[in-house]
C-alpha cells in the first residue's frame, strides 16, 4: 500500500512537465501539418495553437485534480498550469528556433511576408512565438482552474 501511494506523488509532482511535453509534440505536430499543408503564413489558424495549449493545460489541471484528492489549490493550480504551458511552450520554441537556423528559406519567407518582416531575425522571431506562448497559457490557466473549480466531481 505504501509503494502506491509514493507512485501516485511521485507522478503528481511531474504534471507540468508530462503535460508540458504532450503541449509540445501537438504544437509541433501543427506545425509541420501547417507547413506541409501550405497555410503556415495564414494568421488566423494560428488560434489552433491556443486550442492544442488549452487541451494541454486543461488535462495538466485535471491530473492535478485527481491527484490531490478531488481538490484544485487555485494558486497550486495556476502554477502547474502555467509551469505546463512554459513547459510546451519553451520546448517548441527550442525546436522552431533550432528549424529556423536549418530551413533558412522559411525565415526568408516570414521575413518577405510578415508585417514586421524586415526587422526580424531567427532570434527575434522565436522570442515572440516565446512570449505569445507564455502570456496565452497564462491567460488560459486563469480561464480554465475558474471554469474547474465550479465543477463537481
Amino acid at each position: 500500500m505504501k509503494v502506491n501511494s509514493i507512485k501516485i506523488f511521485q507522478y503528481a509532482r511531474r504534471i507540468p512537465e508530462i503535460y508540458g511535453t504532450f503541449i509540445a509534440l501537438g504544437l509541433i505536430f501543427y506545425f509541420f501539418i501547417a507547413y506541409f499543408a501550405g497555410f503556415l503564413h495564414v494568421i488566423e489558424y494560428r488560434l489552433l495553437n491556443l486550442v492544442i495549449m488549452s487541451i494541454g493545460i486543461y488535462y495538466s489541471l485535471k491530473q492535478f485534480k485527481r491527484t490531490h484528492s478531488g481538490n484544485l489549490d487555485y494558486f497550486k493550480a495556476l502554477i502547474i498550469g502555467v509551469s505546463s504551458a512554459f513547459i510546451g511552450t519553451s520546448t517548441f520554441v527550442l525546436f522552431l528556433f533550432l528549424y529556423l537556423k536549418i530551413d533558412t528559406a522559411l525565415m526568408q519567407a516570414i521575413i518577405e511576408n510578415e508585417p514586421m518582416g524586415p526587422y526580424l531575425n531567427t532570434y527575434i522571431a522565436t522570442f515572440a512565438v516565446w512570449l505569445e506562448g507564455i502570456f496565452s497559457g497564462l491567460i488560459m490557466t486563469f480561464i480554465l482552474i475558474n471554469f474547474l473549480t465550479d465543477q463537481k466531481e
